[in-house]
């Protein structure tokens, strides 16, 4: 089995375009057609969005002077080879631990 993932690059980008700071984005997106609130421009640039209309992807592509490939990364990690290999990454194995059950003792 596959998992997908990815790394978003947005605030490299605007980075390397002089933009340091969320609300730089957000003229040049109006400019564009894009209608998005002061806290969407900032979870689009801090995070790591989730869904993106094609729109905005390529009002960001414009803006910044890049392709979506330069925006985003895809990461694809084979599960099935660390299975086999008897555990998943990053997980710590647990050792078997004998448990000792102590019962109250009761006085007659």
């Amino acid at each position: 089995m596959k998992q997908i993932d990815y790394l978003w690059h947005l605030r490299t980008k605007m980075a390397e375009q002089g933009m340091f700071s969320t609300t730089d984005l957000q003229p040049h997106l109006s400019d564009r057609g894009i209608t998005l609130s002061r806290e969407q421009v900032y979870r689009l640039v801090t995070g790591q969005p989730q869904r993106l209309s094609m729109h905005t992807l390529v009002a960001l592509c414009d803006i910044l002077e890049c392709t979506p490939n330069d925006l985003i990364e895809p990461r694809i990690v084979d599960t099935s080879a660390k299975k086999a290999a008897g555990r998943d990454a990053g997980a710590t194995p647990i050792a078997a631990r004998r448990t000792t059950i102590r019962r109250p003792r009761t006085e007659s």
